[in-house]
């Protein structure tokens, strides 16, 4: 009589992970700080401790010792449905890891365990599952046409056909909050620093398809998206790359190198990162109080910036060096910030869920934008340097205003917007 086989294979999930889901203690530090485990109102199947604790169950079923000696026990597709649910339910923003006592690489494990659902044919989760064909069709997240992505340059910038400094604006700056994008060029021309742009070449960096489990498709579209944008680059004779984008400025340094198998031929930088090196060579000189009196500000982490890839420093840089700017820090910031909620998939499959945790992240705003007991007499400032954690924030200042909250009546801008006004400078194409 034939073996039964297990329903489930470890394809995607190395040989370290599967001993990781062995390492979990069980402790539940990390669901006491999982923002979506806290912004669903505490839905069991949330927490990052319950995943994996699943997981481990489904590998126990069906390669553990009992599996060996008496033969796998079945998993339904139900079950395989309702985990991939969940594991979508997650922005991958990897808090879960900082807190982890035994240093369980999370943000790794929830893209594993989702490419090998998505092989699987469960998954991803609601809408993600049409971004491959968006993408592949038009090389950007928002089925627009490549034209599209020239269309918010300004008359007055400048950028060259080929130069040393390359602006990749990404599918988000570029096409839909393209104040980020005509901020970035033009804070560029006034330093009087040359760059070029791929223009209508430029393609999604992939960082949808990686975070929702869906980079192993027999397609290979995120390497060939890594592998178009590095070839364009090249070919413009990049030697610095520019990103006002955390999510691209992750992709291109974190996994188009994995997806490729090799470094890429230029340095990637974060605008951020940029403008903090310029401020310390002496070479910027702020005009004016970015808006025009005194403002406090304090600033929102973005994971694929911070936690991801340890960009700290320089965005609190340049706040602190502009003038009129009152710099404060939030409770939970840096390593231990709370995610806005867009990131993972989650704005596109669980809006309302990315939402919810964007309320939660104003309100750490307020808390010290406007302390307890303080006539609120001005509008202050919550910055990012994401586009698109301005725009879940955005909702969520936008969703406690409507329900009275007056304390959410802020500015949100990103760093580089600000730095404009900083220069002098309007942050949008009018």
């Amino acid at each position: 009589m034939a073996r039964k086989q297990p329903s489930l294979d470890l394809k995607n999930i190395t040989m370290v992970q599967t001993m990781e889901l062995d390492g979990c203690m069980r402790c539940g530090e990390c669901a006491e700080w999982c923002p979506t485990y806290e912004g669903s109102g505490y839905l069991p199947g949330l927490s990052p401790r319950d995943k994996i604790y699943r997981w481990k169950r489904f590998v126990d079923r069906s390669f553990g010792i009992s599996a060996t000696l008496f033969g796998p026990k079945e998993i339904s597709n139900e079950e395989f449905v309702q985990f991939k649910d969940d594991v979508h339910g997650c922005t991958t923003c990897g808090i879960c890891a900082t807190v982890c006592e035994s240093g369980i690489n999370t943000v790794e494990l929830w893209e594993g365990m989702r490419a090998n659902l998505v092989k699987r044919g469960v998954g991803p989760y609601g809408k993600q599952g049409t971004m491959p064909k968006i993408i592949g069709d038009t090389k950007n997240s928002y089925n627009e046409p490549k034209e599209n992505r020239l269309i918010w340059i300004p008359k007055d910038v400048k950028i060259a056909d080929k130069a040393d400094i390359l602006y990749f604006s990404g599918c988000t700056a570029g096409m839909k909050q393209t104040n980020l994008a005509v901020s970035t060029a033009r804070v560029l021309n006034k330093l009087g620093v040359e760059f070029c742009m791929l223009g209508e070449e430029e393609c999604c960096c992939g960082s949808v398809l990686i975070r929702t489990g869906q980079y192993f498709r027999e397609d290979n579209l995120a390497k060939k998206l890594a592998r178009t944008n590095v070839d364009n680059i090249k070919a413009k004779g990049a030697k610095i790359v520019l990103y006002a984008c955390s999510g691209c400025f992750r992709a291109s340094l974190v996994d188009w190198p994995r997806l490729l198998g090799e470094e890429v031929p230029f340095k990637v930088m974060h605008v951020t990162q940029f403008l903090a090196e310029k401020i310390d060579a002496g070479e910027i000189e702020w005009k004016q109080k970015p808006f025009g009196e005194d403002k406090t500000v304090t600033f929102h982490d973005p994971c694929h910036l911070g936690r991801h890839v340890g960009v700290y420093d320089e965005p609190r840089k340049v706040l602190n060096s502009m003038p009129g700017m009152n710099y404060v820090e939030m409770e939970r910031c840096k390593s231990y910030q709370r995610c806005c909620g867009a990131g993972g998939g989650v704005k596109s499959g669980m809006p309302e869920l990315a939402l919810s945790i964007a309320k939660l992240r104003v309100g750490d705003a307020e808390t010290v934008l406007y302390p307890e007991g303080e006539t609120k007499t001005q509008t202050n400032v919550f910055a990012q340097a994401c586009p698109f954690c301005k725009r879940n924030l955005s909702d969520g200042r936008d969703a406690l205003k409507q329900g009275g909250d007056e304390k959410a009546d802020i500015i949100i801008e990103d760093v580089v917007e600000i730095s404009a006004r900083a220069l002098g400078l309007s942050p949008s194409k009018e």
